[in-house]
């Protein structure tokens, strides 16, 4: 049920009244609703009383830039925001097919080259629960280690899951990243890209929610898609029509999946642990 001072404020903002709501499932970190309001239109609200400072706001933001850079995928269009909830359009639901699919990946790969002189953003946000630091670099190996391996292997080793003997590995990586990655901008990335954060909406056309954006190297969203799977070869095709990768990709997907492993680590411990450990040491 949606908190009274979370409806109430909703309600003052948008001058209407909630008739309805109904509780989605899927999510472990927020709550999710489905709310009708009485002028008749639908709205897909997110809440969480404990959130994170700012969890909200961030999330806004990324949204916003994403539709910003004008691609055919489909965002989600922010209403409210406040400390506690967002409220956004709601999307239909439907089913994709390879044509779909292909046009997902030509359109990601548009979002891709959408840049900005430095990696990196101009705040900080999140991805999941856990903050992710964006202070801007000047190069991909610089902001890779410092952003967004050293802080997960800090939080890691303060929690124990991590050893203080991966500390000289990490510090090594900058070597390798700068040795291994190809030279580019760079891109406007979803940051958080698995297949629990895309559908195909009743027009056909994919859309994409929950980001974690930065701007980064465009393999680190394109190496997600493949940690967990649900994202089909027309997918792929698409994508490298548009943009194709650089050689020697698929030497660089575990390094890539390095930092969404780290998360995944810091916030479920487990096997994700010991894996951490076997990418560092590959790439050592």
């Amino acid at each position: 049920m949606i908190p009274d001072h979370i409806k109430s404020v909703i309600e003052l903002k948008l001058d209407d009244e909630i008739i309805s709501s109904k509780n989605q499932t899927g999510g472990d970190i927020n709550h999710a609703s489905i709310i009708k309001l009485s002028d008749g239109k639908s709205l897909f609200l997110k809440w969480n009383d404990s959130a994170p400072d700012y969890m909200f706001e961030v999330e806004s933001k990324g949204l916003k830039i994403l539709s910003g850079a004008n691609t055919d995928l489909e965002i989600p269009e922010v209403v409210e925001v406040g400390k506690d909830f967002l409220l956004l359009s709601l999307l239909v639901p439907g089913s994709g097919n390879s044509g779909s699919a292909y046009g997902f990946g030509t359109e990601l790969a548009k979002l891709h080259q959408h840049s900005a002189e430095t990696f990196g953003l101009d705040h900080d946000n999140y991805i999941g629960k856990l903050a992710q630091s964006n202070h801007q670099h000047q190069n991909w190996a610089d902001f890779f280690v410092s952003e967004r391996i050293e802080p997960q292997i800090k939080l890691g080793i303060q929690s124990g899951k991590f050893e203080n003997s991966l500390i000289p590995i990490v510090d090594a990586l900058h070597k390798t990243v700068q040795d291994l990655f190809p030279n580019e901008q760079p891109a406007l990335l979803h940051g958080d890209l698995w297949s629990g954060n895309y559908m195909f909406t009743k027009s056909g056309a994919a859309s994409i929610y929950d980001p974690a954006i930065y701007y980064g190297h465009r393999e680190m969203d394109i190496a997600m898609t493949r940690l967990f799977g649900g994202f089909s070869s027309d997918f792929y095709e698409g994508y490298n029509s548009e943009y194709p990768l650089a050689d020697g990709f698929e030497g660089r997907v575990e390094l890539c999946n390095l930092y969404p492993i780290l998360v995944h680590a810091n916030l479920f411990g487990g096997g994700y642990v010991s894996r951490v450990n076997e990418i560092l040491r590959q790439y050592s």
